[in-house]
Formats: C-alpha cells, sequence, structure tokens
C-alpha cells in the first residue's frame, strides 16, 4: 500500500515516547514521513508542556528545526499539571506552532482528547480555560474536590480543549489559512497512562461498565487510534475540520446515544 498523503511530510508528534504518540509516531516513520517526536524524556526534542517555559522551549526546538506540515499534540494524561498539560499546554503547541505551519502546502494538526470530555464539568474551570486564565482555572479546580482530583480536571481539561477546537477551527487563522484542526477522542486504550484502570479487576470492571466499548473490546489499542490519526493528518484530508471524532469502540455513542439530533 501507498501514503502519498504521508510520505515525505514532516510531523511534530508530542507525547511520542509512549502510548498513542509512539505508535502514531511509528506507523508516521513507516509510511515515509520525517517525525519530530517531543515529550518529557526519550525523544528528539525533549519539554515539558506543563509550563510555560517549557511549551516556548518546545516551539523555539521545533521552529530552529524548520518547515513542518503537521502538528500532532497528543501529549496528556499525568498524574499532576493535568489542566496546565492537557489544555494549556496543548493550545500553546498548537498555537505556537501554527505560524510554521501556514508555511505548508498542506498544514494539518491533531489534538487528542478523550471520552472523558463527556463527563460532567465544573462550567467555571472550563471557562477559565477558554478565556486563557490558567491561574483562575487551576485555581477553582484546586477549591472544588469534585473537579480537582485526577479524573475530574483531566476531564474537564479535556472538555476544554473540545470546545476550543469547536470554536478556533473555521477562523481566518486555522481554517482560513489552510488548516486543518481536529480532535480525536479516545476511549481507554492499553497505555502507560491508563495503566491504572488495569491494576484492579474491580477498576477495570467499573470502567468498562461506565463507559462500554461494544466494537473492538475493552482497551482499545493505540494503533487503532494512530490511524485515523494519520489520516485526519494527512495531505489526503481535503475536507474535515473542526470535528471532534470518538475513537472509543462505540463508547460515545452508548453514553450519549442521540442527544445531539433531538
Amino acid at each position: 500500500m501507498t501514503y502519498a498523503g504521508i510520505a515525505g511530510r514532516r510531523y511534530v508528534v508530542t507525547g511520542s515516547a509512549s502510548g498513542i504518540g509512539a505508535a502514531t509516531a511509528t506507523m508516521l516513520r513507516e509510511r515515509g514521513a520525517t517525525v519530530i517526536g517531543c515529550d518529557l524524556g526519550d525523544a528528539d526534542i525533549q519539554a515539558d508542556l506543563s509550563t510555560p517555559d517549557g511549551r516556548q522551549s518546545l516551539v523555539d526546538q521545533v521552529t530552529e528545526r524548520g518547515p513542518i506540515d503537521a502538528v500532532l499534540a497528543v501529549a496528556g494524561g499525568g498524574k499532576t499539571g493535568l489542566l496546565e498539560t492537557n489544555y494549556f499546554g496543548t493550545v500553546a503547541t498548537l498555537e505556537g506552532l501554527r505560524p510554521l505551519l501556514a508555511q505548508s502546502e498542506a498544514p494539518r494538526a491533531v489534538a487528542v482528547s478523550s471520552t472523558s470530555s463527556l463527563a460532567p464539568a465544573d462550567e467555571r474551570v472550563v471557562q477559565a480555560c477558554l478565556d486563557g486564565d490558567e491561574a483562575a482555572a487551576v485555581s477553582y479546580a484546586d477549591a472544588n474536590p469534585s473537579s480537582g482530583g485526577a479524573t475530574g480536571a483531566y476531564g474537564i481539561a479535556k472538555r476544554a480543549l473540545n470546545r476550543w477546537v469547536r470554536k478556533v477551527a473555521p477562523t481566518s487563522q486555522w481554517a482560513g489559512a489552510g488548516i486543518a484542526l481536529n480532535v480525536v477522542a479516545p476511549g481507554v486504550v492499553d497505555t502507560p497512562a491508563a495503566s491504572w484502570i488495569f491494576a484492579s479487576e474491580d477498576v477495570r470492571t467499573a470502567v468498562e461498565t461506565a463507559a462500554p466499548q461494544p466494537f473492538g473490546g475493552f482497551p482499545g489499542r493505540p494503533e487503532w487510534v494512530g490511524e485515523l490519526i494519520c489520516w485526519l493528518a494527512g495531505a489526503d484530508n481535503r475536507f474535515v475540520t473542526g470535528q471532534v471524532i470518538f475513537a472509543d469502540g462505540g463508547a460515545e455513542t452508548a453514553l450519549i446515544g442521540d442527544l445531539h439530533w433531538r
């Protein structure tokens, strides 16, 4: 099989050292792309997206390496700095590299979210994220135990990310500049970040019951999500932007049904 929409292109992949990021980076390289991997360690570029300095360092280091065609903002998860990394770090990566992307003939960007974005969220935290007020978002989350816990803050960050992409994707800075910007929201996938789910049979059963994945099974595989990311970020994607696509074995459909279409 040939991969004309991928071969010869240059991709930036954050979170490239493990999980979905590593699987996607491997697939891209196998298909003839050049990949600039970014992570906390074991990567071409090492940077901590939970801090403003780390975010700027990533942008500066990528810029020094020359032209790029796509940015895959996969980095996330973690036990601390959840809002900082999963929302503010992702947005800073995408916005910081947008001018460089715009120089490509077929620029594409994909952010990775999660089915956790479907959970109820403290709207004060979400709005603070969308307002770009990192200090307020973290303060609100820390002050509210129901939103400040590990899964709560993670889901809120991903929910805010979904909304941000939906807001900016059709604007002149993105679609108007020819840059397709989409979100892939995986369900539970067999990655190091999800290992806590499988450490206990009770936890595994509870999570699978709460968010069933009738197609493909539980958990999913990183490369299954990576396949979708590769297409969205390739030159063959000529008409899809601003979408939040759930690659989750049917979990989102099982959870909310036809809510959007009533």
